[in-house]
């Protein structure tokens, strides 16, 4: 599963690359291009990180961090979509899919902290 996000989030961050390079030369297209090429390059760059994460709360944190680009990455395109700029459905269904699995990995993560720290409290009862 690992490998099936890293391969998602290079391509998301390749294909923002392409959008990126085809927007209009006006400053607001600047800017928004600017942060929407860092946001989505920063998806994958940051999911390789958590992919070699020494604990449960260290890939909580660093996985933290891809979400909050994930889903800054989407309301980046959601701008060049109200824009009508360039067609970007396609990588807004994505960055919105990447959002909603890195939201579950997290719960996930997190319901089994809990869980295990629950049974450790309940040892010295």
């Amino acid at each position: 599963m690992q490998n099936q996000i890293k391969q998602r989030t290079k391509r998301f961050a390749l294909e923002v690359i392409d959008i990126v390079d085809s927007l209009p030369n006006s400053a607001s297209a600047k800017i928004i291009s600017y942060q929407l090429a860092k946001s989505s390059t920063s998806v994958g760059a940051n999911y390789r990180a958590v992919c070699r994460a020494r604990s449960d709360k260290e890939f909580i944190s660093k996985l933290q961090i891809v979400l909050e680009e994930a889903d800054e990455s989407g309301y980046w395109l959601e701008l060049i979509q109200a824009k009508g700029w360039v067609d970007v459905s396609k990588q807004l269904q994505e960055a919105n899919e990447l959002t909603a699995i890195f939201v579950s990995s997290l719960k996930t993560v997190k319901n089994r902290l809990n869980s295990n720290n629950k049974k450790d409290n309940n040892r010295f009862e």
